[in-house]
Order: C-alpha cells, then structure tokens, then sequence
C-alpha cells in the first residue's frame, strides 16, 4: 500500500516536468529570428539584410499600421508585437509589387501568397518554422523557412491558372522563372526565394513538410482556394484565373461524319444508279421508236406537206395555213426582224463612207474615255464589297483604331545542321539547341538585322528611315522601333548576346540560360540567372516567341529550326506622303534582300507592297504571252476568212483586211467599252483587261465568220444587187447574232449584280463590250463587206487593191470545212446507231459532274497569285511550314457600352466579379478548344489590366497632389499620393467619374520595373477614348488565331470568330464583332457557292428569255438551249475539281463568261434548227449542223484553240491554272456540246417545225432558185 502513493507522486512528477519542457520550449517559439533591416546585401546591390535578433516580438510603431493592414491584415490585433519594423514592411512592399501586379486579380491567389511572406517577414512565432542557418556579425545572410506540402500545394494551386491579360500567357510564367507548364509549388517558391532571382537579398532555403523537422513545426497556415471568397468579402476568382471555377472544359461538337452510302461517297452512288436508270429507260425508249418506225415509216411534216390535205402547205388553198397563234407570233417577229436587219444591211453596204465615219466617230468618243482609266490593284478594292460586312467592319476598325499596320517580315533557316548542347550549371537536363540558334548565326542574323534599321531610301527628295515610319509604342518617351526578333531579348545588342558570367572552370549562366528565360516570360524586366538581363524588347513590349521562332515542336522553343524578324510599319488612312515614305523604305527593303548574300542563311522575305508588285510585274511579263496569243489568232482568222477557189485568186480571195477590220472591230468594241465605264468613274481591274478581249474576240469573231461564210456560200438572185444580196443576208443571219449577242449581254448586265467587285466590274465591262461589238458588226462590218465584195467582184488583189487580176472563168465550190461538215460529219453523228452512244456518254460525263460539284475546293491559294519566279513563293513556303501562329483577330465592341457601370464592367472582363459569360471570357473559354475555334491565346484585356493598375494597393496609379496630373511609378517625390485610399471601397472597382478619371493616366503610363502594368505599350490603341476624355468609345480586345495554312483554314477561322462575335453579342446585349486583316479578302468564299448558283441561274435565266422572245415565242428551242448551257456549266465544275481548279472570283468570271461563250456555240444552231423546213428533225439537225456548225468550229474552236494554247507558256501560275486550263475546258466543253450533244439532242426532240415560218419561206421564195433548192 506504501508504494502506490509514492508511485503516483512520480507520475505527478513527470507530468509536470514534461509539460514544463512544453511551455519553456513554447515560450522558446515566441522569439523572433531578425528583426530590422542592416547592413547592404553583397549579392543584390540595393537590397539589405535583416538584423540578427533573437529576442520576442517587438510591438510595431504607429507609423507602420497603415502598411500592416495593407500587406499583412492578420497581425493587425493588439499591441501588433512582431518580428518586423516598418522598414522591413516596406520592403516587403516594394518586394511584393510585381507579384500583386499580376496575381491580384484572383483574390485567393494573392491572399495565400501573402500569407506567405507575411509569416516569412513578420510572423511573432518565427522561430517555429525559421531557422538562421548563416550569421554574418549583426546580420541574418541565410535562413532555412519550414513550409507545409499542404500550404505550398494549395497556394499553388490557386494560382496556377491565374493570366497576365496583356501578355496573353499565365502570370507564373512572369512569376516562376520557367514557363507555367513546367512551373510547380516547389519550384516557384524555390525561385522566388533564389538570391539568383534579383529581389532577394540572402537565400532563403525552403524545406518542404507536413511534419515537424528538426525541432521546427512547417508553416501551415489556413489556405483559400481559388473558388473562395474570402472574408474581407472579395469574391472567388474567374473562371479564367481558376480552372476549377469553370466546370467541365468544353468540348468541341464532332466533325458530321461523311456522306456515305454502303460506305461509298452518297453523291457517287446516287450519280451512279441515276445514270444507270437513265440508260436502261433511255435505250429502250430508242428500241422501242426504232421497232414502231420499222413497222410505220411516217414523216412528221406528212400531214403539212400533203395535197390532199386541206391543211398542207402544198394543198389547193396556197393563202390559207394551219398555225398556232404562236407559230403565227413568231413568224411574224422573225420576219419583222429580217426586214429590220435586211434594209439595215443593205443601207450600210449603199453608204459605207457614212456608216464607217458614223462608227468611227462613236468609237472614238466612247474610247476618249481611257483617259480617265484607274486600274485597280489594291486587292481590297479587288475582292471586297464596299457595302460586305468584313469592309464595313475593316472601315469602322481602321477609323477607329488606325489601320492594321503594314508587315515587312523575313523567315530566316540555315542550311547547317549543327545541334549544340547545352548544359546548365545550376542543374536540370541538357537542353539541345537548333542550328539555327548557334551563337554565330544569330550573330550574323543581328547584322542583318542593324542593316535593314539603317537602309535609307528616298522620297520625293527626302531620305525615309526605318524610324520615320515604324510602329513605335512607347514614343516619344522611346522612339525605339517594334522589331519581334528573338535578338531583342538581348536587346538587339552584340554585346548583350556575349554576355556571361562565369570563371575560369564553368560557365554560369549565357546566352543559352537568358533565352530559355526570355521565352517563358518574355515580359521580364529581369531574368532569374546570374545574368539579370531583361527579355522585354527594347520597343517597351514583349516578343512572344511564337511570333519570334519558327518549326519547333510544342513549346520546346529551343529546337526552333527557323527565326522569324517582323517589322511592324505605321499605316496611314488618308496620307499619301507618309504612306508613300513607307512604300519608298519597302521598295528599298525589297532590293537590298534581292541583293543579300550569306552561305549561312537562307532567307524568305516579303513586304507589304509585295503582294501587289508581283502581281503588277506579273501583268507586264504576261503581256508578251497574251500578244502572241493574240496574234496567233489574228493571223488565223485573216487567213481562215477568205474562201480560195485557185491558187490565181489567191490574193484575190483572200480577206486579210476584212479579217483585220473584224479584229480592230472587236478591240473597238473593248475599248468603247472600257472608255464609257471610265467616264462613269468606275475602275479597271486586270482580270478585265486579261479576260474581256478573250471573250469579245470568241463573241466577235464567230459572228464575223457566220456572216462571211454565209455571203461565201449564198448565190445571188436573179434581178438582185450586191446590197440587196448582203442586206438579204444580214436578214438572215442578223437574228442569230443578235440572239447570241443580246442574250449575252442580258446574262452580264445581270451577272453584275454580284456583290464580288472583280465579278461584278467583269460583268458590267463584258456586256457593254458584246453589245456594242455586235453593233458595229451589223453596221461597220457589214459596210466594210460590201466594200471587200465590190473589190473581189472587180478581181482586185487584197490589202493592194489598185492591182486588179485579169479576168478569168473561176467555179464557185463550197469551202473544205463546210463540205467535211456537210458530207461527212453532220451525217456521221447523226447516224441511227451513233446518236444514242452521243446521249450515253455526255449523260455519264453530266453524272460524273452533279458527283463531283459538292467536291470543288473553294477559295485561292496565294501561291498561285505570285509569278513562278517570284521571291514571294519562298516566302509562303516557308510560313505554311514554319510559322507557329495566325493573324492577331481583334474582337470589337462597338461604340455605345457603359464601362462606367458596373453592368457595362461585368459583360466584358474577365477577372473577380465578372460575368461567366462575359467577352473576355467566352474567348477564353474558346481558346481552349483552339484546334476547334481557331482561337489560340487568351485575349489581352485593357480593362482587366487596368482594374489591377488602379488598385490601391499597387505604385502603379498615383498622381502629384500639388497638380494632379500623372506621377510614374518610377518616379520618387512625396507628393505623388495613390490615385484611391486603402478603404474597403478604395479596393473596390471605380465606377462613374472615377473610372474615367484615371483611364486616361494608365493608358499613357509605360511598364517599367516599379509596374508592368502600364497600358501605353499594349494598349495606347486598344480604347478610343471621347474627347476630352469624357467617356470611352469603341474599344478591342485582342488575341491570335491559330496556324492558318491553305485557303480553308482561313475560311473556318472567319466563320468561327463571327459564330464566336455573335455569342458575344447576344449575351452581352450590345454589338460585337471579329477583325482581323485577312476577312476581307476570304469573305467572299462564304457565300461563293450560293453566290455561284445565283449568278449562273441569272445568266440562264436571262438567256431562256431572251432565246424565247427572239426565236419567236419557241419555247422548246429555248430549253434545249438553256439545257445545254447548264450542262455545259455543269461538266465546268467536273473539270475544275479533275483539274484542281478552286472556285473563287477568277473562276467565278470564267464561269459566267463560259456561259455567254456557251450561247455562242448553242444558239446559232438552234436557230438554224428552228428555220429549216427539211422533212424530219434528223434532216433539219444535219443541215444546222452543216450551215452553222462549220461556221462556229472555225469562228470560236479553231480561233480560240490556237491561243488558248500558248496561255500554257505563261510564267503566271494563275494564268495557267484559271486561263489555261478553264478556257481550254470551255471551248472543248462548248464545241463538244453545241457541234455534238445538241445536234444529236435536237433529233430526238427538237422543236417541230413552224408551220408559220415554212409557209412563209416558200411564199418568200416562189419563183426563185431557192424555192428549187428546198424542194430539193
């Protein structure tokens, strides 16, 4: 029993001894670590030690509890007794302004962060996680700083996403030392307290650990995620600056999947079965018809050619006819137009002299014109609408903002293949570097560089630098020119890039350790190696490295195999001088890298004037292939006109100077055209003067060789006159041509309601251009006809027509084409057997087509544009395979937000408080699905920048308080007061006349190293503030799109930023759009298509009507007609997509040219189908085909052919591609259709004959020869 309370005397004992141990060791833990700050640090000039102190906290002195609520609210209870004093607060402070800068915008973020450093610097209980490892005499020169796992994570975490919106990159890429990706809790507090860094002082030696080490307990305070409010009542970060605020991420909807049938293309097989059930009810239709005629062999003009019946042309009653009351409408407009046309005919060929001066006097007034001529190369002009919505747009932007700027860019490689490795000595895996970005080849690259700031060019007496008209942000504070080269992360310096530190054993940090700094925050004011270089350029902005470096793969920069140097150019609205200067220093830009040489560089390069120089200097090479083009077919059409019986007549009857009067008619025609339009004031443009000869000679010269052939051909009547004769004629053949003629002027004139400038300005040209040729064929042409005839009847020699020929007996014989046309051809293809093999294969042809339409590549690859010779192929080349971003895209909003409200705020930004819905941050939200959207960065937001700016705990907005004008971080004066007071509503947002206040300062304030905030670099341009600063305007927020390669990528990316702008807009209840510089010239491909189908159903539209008015109410004539046309359109796109032609405003004009040139090789034919009074169709086709077949082979194939051919010899890419080979396709296509598939289609179901128009015919002729040769 004695010993149990002596027992439990020594449990009472040892409990109290062990909590004793607790309390002395927990008074222990009150004391402090430093307190106040010493002697200068030896390794960071300007910073200083913390005083050794080992004594308990020290209350703080009044004058430091401002600073104390600011940076570390938490201690602010009390006597506030700390480790700090007021000068190491501030300190802290001035440590911590960059951070704030940054990472205020999530207030967690920022908060965690504190803490951190708060805790570090001030903490009373300093002792439990610090440990001063190094005392020098009075100073702490190292301390090891405990830190939980748990704290560290989640202060990371709640930062990891936070933006630097300027920057378009995460702030801890600005914060970390390293690219956020690669940026973790560990090592961001590691950097962050490396003496390497520039900020601090002596080493701060972080120990990571949930659990006591070493006697010391982690500091583990309570943490806030991003998600979070905290209780000062900030509100949870963005969505944009917190990953885990967002909800899912979003996911792009699937591609549709083909269209496909038993997984065969759907169009293919649909194509394939209508063909098929095409042939099997079309081949036995013809069976069946060819057993019915076997058994009744019946003429369909039986019944009207019979006596007996009373109804027949040939009955008793020769008054009396049987038509319609259209066959009646149509004989009688026919033969009002052959009265019409043969009293003209005759006129003309009785008064050459006055016809020939009449016509020379119009031609000559209409072709006084060209003086006031304007030919458009401005590729705006060229393929945007005024009235489209990407003009108007570019025209609200550029009046706004300023025009986009003017780009002179080079991409630079090298053919060595040399990879160095690099090895830093601080530790970390080696990292390989590209030969291209070897020390000496970058140092060559920067004398290329200085070269090109100091050429010097010329203007109008004046010398033009490169500093007189570049993009200078920052001026005139810094007049240093924006160049994004990766050399001005060593500040486009020789000696910057030879910069290193090191001894005579290892190298610690050079141009290999700056670099892989600078591309992971390129807005440094201070890299984090020994080094402390900055990477921001020079220019006062940063150069992002994928607009600097080219070919690498992800974001190992390192690894480039390509440098990329842009010199962004000031463009100028409405002044000629200054833009000339830019125009007079690209021109000399352009020489001196023709006439660069360097065996270790290859360089590609372009300006902005090079575009259109190539296109002009391609437009001058190319006239040499158009001459001889020309020429060739100048000299067929003189030869193939004359029709020469023997080798004695031969310059007898030739008709040389007929055929080159025919040729100077059709050029007249063009130039009339071209001088009328020019008095109006509209411009030319070079697909105008390259392709509306082309089209007038085919129109002009088939004409020309109907009405030749046709006189060649016809016998004079007995009793006539030559003038009666040709008037006679011109009766005849007048209407086809005014037919064709007219029909396709209807077609252009309507063709120019096209939005498409250069489809429209064609259209407009080309339709006065056919009529007028037309007219002067019916009045010049004929006159000068007459006047060949008299000449050859007189037996007077061509082109020497004093010299006549003795007389001699000649037989007239009909010429080789015509008798092979007439004897072998027509009756050839015709045959019973032949013409269904005609319908089946043109039918499939026209199947495979409808398959293949829907597979026409749209737009216009600009390689094509460009010379085959030129440097600007390179040029391409080498962006579609280096360049790693697309254009800047700009999303407008429109004049007329409250940005003063806090509604007006929250639809736009992107930070606390914003709506998740808001502008900056759909597109966000975008860019995360970029692959889909086309969208690559986050977009840089001036007012997100500026709400950080304006903060009252940041040096950034402050202003002198004697004057109240602006007071720059930089500078140190006591009056310069903060622009808010450190209040609860100071912290808030300014709204009202507050915001507008200090907008203006932060727009003019430069980043320096006090505030990277400074919005005059970014943003100078981005606000179009109201005069007098009275309010803000139309404003941008601006991101990249991704790598836009080939013609449908930049057509996706414009569709995809207005689907984008229009979200915007109808969540934010207020105008938005997307701009970027290339939407005006892909615009059009949106609704090429529909555009396409609109202006070829038009054109056939409008030659169905006028065929049916003109062919006298036929309206059968007229389908066949426009049938074949739509064929012919059809098997176009068949050809485009074999051949790999892409549809766009070249071959748009081609398109609708193709379908007047189609009227040209239908039309005559038809007409000549419809007048024949043979017995049956067949009989009435052969004949067309003989009489209008021969003409148009020889008027529009043959002519054509020979110059289509020598297109091929073009240097131009886009003449071979949309001259070349479209014409070719045209004029095969429309001979083929009009000499073949409608000859055959007219015997199967052409219209029947007009009883009206034979029985007309034969009382015309009654009595005559002719009445002999029809019966016949």
């Amino acid at each position: 029993m004695g010993l149990l309370p002596r027992r439990s005397i020594l449990y009472k004992l040892f409990f109290i001894t062990i909590l004793l141990q607790g309390y002395f060791r927990w008074v222990e833990a009150q004391h402090c670590v430093w307190y106040g700050e010493c002697g200068e640090s030896e390794k960071v000039p300007g910073k200083k030690y913390n005083c050794n102190y080992t004594g308990p906290p020290i209350p703080l002195p009044s004058e430091g509890y401002d600073l104390l609520t600011e940076l570390c609210p938490g201690y602010d209870y009390g006597n506030r007794s700390l480790c700090c004093d007021v000068d190491q607060l501030r300190t802290l402070k001035g440590s911590l302004q960059l951070p704030l800068q940054f990472l205020s915008r999530c207030p967690a973020c920022f908060f965690n962060l504190m803490n951190l450093f708060c805790e570090l610097t001030c903490s009373p209980h300093q002792s439990q996680f610090l440990n001063a490892t190094k005392v020098n005499s009075s100073s702490v020169v190292e301390v090891q700083y405990y830190i939980g796992k748990t704290f560290a994570n989640a202060m990371y975490n709640a930062c990891k996403d936070v933006q630097a919106p300027s920057s378009n990159v995460k702030a801890l890429s600005l914060l970390c030392g390293k690219d956020a990706k690669d940026c973790n809790a560990t090592n961001w507090i590691q950097y962050m307290f490396d003496i390497n860094n520039g900020q601090t002082p002596f080493p701060i030696i972080p120990t990571f650990s949930d659990v006591p080490v070493s006697g010391h307990t982690p500091m583990n305070n309570k943490t806030y995620a991003c998600t979070e409010g905290l209780d000062d009542g900030s509100g949870p970060c963005s969505c944009q600056d917190c990953s885990n605020a967002c909800g899912p991420k979003p996911v792009p909807p699937p591609l549709p999947p083909p269209w496909t049938i038993f997984g065969v293309d759907a169009m293919t097989v649909i194509m394939w079965i209508s063909y098929m059930a095409f042939l099997l009810i079309f081949l036995g239709a013809v069976i069946v018809a060819w057993c019915y005629r076997k058994r009744t062999i019946m003429s369909e003009y039986g019944p009207i050619l019979a006596s007996s019946n009373p109804l027949s042309l040939n009955s008793d009653n020769p008054d009396h006819v049987n038509a319609s009351c259209c066959e009646t409408l149509g004989e009688r407009f026919e033969n009002a137009l052959r009265k019409l046309f043969s009293s003209w005919g005759a006129f003309c060929v009785q008064h050459p002299s006055l016809v020939i001066l009449g016509s020379l006097i119009l031609v000559g007034a209409s072709s006084g014109g060209l003086v006031y001529m304007r030919i458009t190369t401005d590729p705006v002009e060229l393929w945007s609408s005024p009235t489209s919505q990407a003009r108007q747009e570019k025209n609200y932007f550029d009046s706004h903002f300023g025009p986009f700027f003017r780009t002179v860019q080079l991409i630079i490689t090298t053919p060595l293949n040399e990879t160095s490795i690099y090895s830093p000595y601080f530790g970390g895996s080696d990292v390989p570097f590209g030969a291209i970005l070897a020390k000496d080849i970058l140092h060559q690259v920067l004398n290329l560089q200085l070269d090109i700031e100091a050429l010097v060019a010329s203007y109008e007496g004046q010398n033009v630098t490169l500093k007189d008209i570049c993009l200078a942000p920052l001026a005139p504070y810094n007049d240093n020119c924006t160049i994004l080269s990766v050399l001005n992360y060593f500040q486009n310096s020789h000696a910057v890039l030879d910069h290193w530190k090191g001894d005579d054993f290892f190298v610690y940090a050079d141009y290999h350790s700056h670099f892989l700094y600078c591309v992971s925050a390129p807005a440094s004011l201070n890299d984090t190696t020994v080094l402390h270089d900055p990477c921001l350029g020079t220019f006062g902005g940063p150069v992002f490295p994928w607009l600097a470096l080219g070919g690498y793969d992800g974001t190992n920069y390192n690894n480039a195999t390509a440098l990329v140097i842009t010199f962004p150019l000031n463009n100028y609205l409405n002044d000629s001088v200054r833009l000339g200067k830019a125009l007079a220093w690209e021109k000399e830009f352009i020489k001196f890298m023709k006439n660069f040489k360097n065996p270790n560089l290859t360089i590609a390069f372009s300006a902005e004037r090079s575009i259109e120089d190539e296109i002009d200097r391609e437009s001058n090479s190319d006239i040499s292939t158009i001459v001889i083009s020309y020429a060739i077919m100048f000299i067929y059409i003189s030869l193939a006109l004359g029709h020469i019986h023997s080798f004695r007549r031969v310059m007898v009857d030739s008709k040389i100077s007929l055929g080159i009067a025919g040729i100077l008619i059709v050029l007249s025609s063009v130039a009339s055209s071209l001088g009328i339009f020019s008095y109006a004031g509209v411009p030319l443009t070079l697909i105008v003067i390259e392709v509306i000869p082309f089209l007038v000679l085919a129109v002009g010269v088939d004409n020309i060789f109907i009405i030749v052939q046709t006189y060649q051909r016809d016998e004079r009547m007995p009793q006539e006159e030559l003038h009666q004769q040709i008037g006679r004629i011109l009766g005849d053949v007048a209407p086809s041509m005014f037919l064709s003629s007219f029909s396709e002027t209807v077609a252009f004139f309507l063709g120019a309601l096209s939005n498409m400038p250069a489809v429209r300005t064609f259209s407009l040209f080309a339709g006065l251009a056919v009529f007028i040729d037309f007219l002067l064929q019916i009045s010049c042409f004929v006159s000068l006809l007459g006047m060949d005839a008299r000449r050859q009847e007189g037996n007077r020699l061509d082109i020497i027509c004093c010299v006549k020929l003795p007389e001699g007996q000649e037989t007239k014989t009909d010429g080789f084409l015509f008798r092979f046309f007439k004897k072998i051809y027509a009756p050839f293809i015709l045959k019973e057997w032949v013409r269904p093999i005609i319908v089946a294969v043109f039918v499939g042809i026209l199947s495979f087509s409808i398959a293949v339409v829907n597979k026409v590549e749209i737009g216009l690859d600009q390689k094509l544009s460009m010379p085959d010779d030129s440097y600007m192929l390179d040029y391409f080349r080498n962006m579609s395979e280096y360049l790693h971003t697309g254009a800047p895209v700009y999303f407008v909003v429109k004049d007329g937000l409250n940005y003063s409200s806090p509604e007006g705020q929250n639809v736009v930004c992107g930070g606390v408080g914003c709506n998740n819905n808001s502008l900056v941050q759909q597109v966000y939200t975008a860019s995360l699905i970029s692959n889909y959207t086309t969208i690559a960065f986050t977009p840089s937001s001036w007012l997100d920048d500026y709400f950080d700016w304006v903060k009252p705990q940041s040096t950034c907005c402050r202003y002198y308080n004697t004057t109240g004008t602006f007071c720059n971080a930089s500078v140190v004066n006591s009056s310069c007061v903060h622009c808010r007071p450190m209040t609860s509503a100071g912290k808030q947002r300014p709204v009202g006349e507050e915001f507008m206040r200090f907008l203006p300062m932060f727009l003019s304030d430069n980043p320096n190293v006090k505030c990277g905030k400074g919005g005059h670099a970014a943003y100078a341009t981005a606000v179009d503030l109201y005069p007098n600063n009275t309010g803000v305007g139309a404003t941008y927020f601006m991101t990249y799109h991704t790598i836009l390669k080939e013609s449908p990528d930049f057509i996706d990316a414009l569709k995809m930023a207005r689907v984008l702008a229009d979200n915007i807009s109808q969540s934010m209840d207020h105008e938005v759009f997307a701009y970027s510089v290339f939407y005006v010239f892909y615009e059009q491909y949106l609704t090429i298509a529909y555009d396409t189908a609109l202006n070829l159903s038009v054109s056939l539209a409008a030659i169905f009507l006028v065929t049916t008015v003109l062919l006298g109410f036929e309206l059968r004539s007229a389908v066949l007609v426009s049938l074949t046309i739509a064929m012919i359109l059809v098997n176009m796109f068949g050809v485009m997509w074999l051949w790999d032609i892409s549809l766009n405003a070249v071959s748009l004009v081609n398109l609708v040219m193709s379908c007047g040139i189609s009227v040209e090789f239908c039309s005559h034919i038809v007409r000549a189908f419809s007048i024949s009074v043979k017995k049956n169709r067949v009989e009435r086709a052969e004949e067309a085909l003989a009489h209008m077949g021969s003409s148009v082979f020889s008027g529009i194939t043959l002519t054509k052919f020979g110059g289509i051919l020598i297109l091929a010899l073009s240097k131009s890419q886009i003449f071979q591609v949309f001259y070349f080979r479209m014409y070719l396709a045209i004029v095969l296509l429309g001979a083929a259709h009009g000499l073949i598939f409608l000859p055959v289609l007219l015997s199967y179901i052409g219209p029947s004959v007009n009883k009206a128009k034979v029985f007309a015919a034969n009382q015309r002729y009654a009595g005559t020869e002719r009445e002999r040769l029809l019966n016949h």
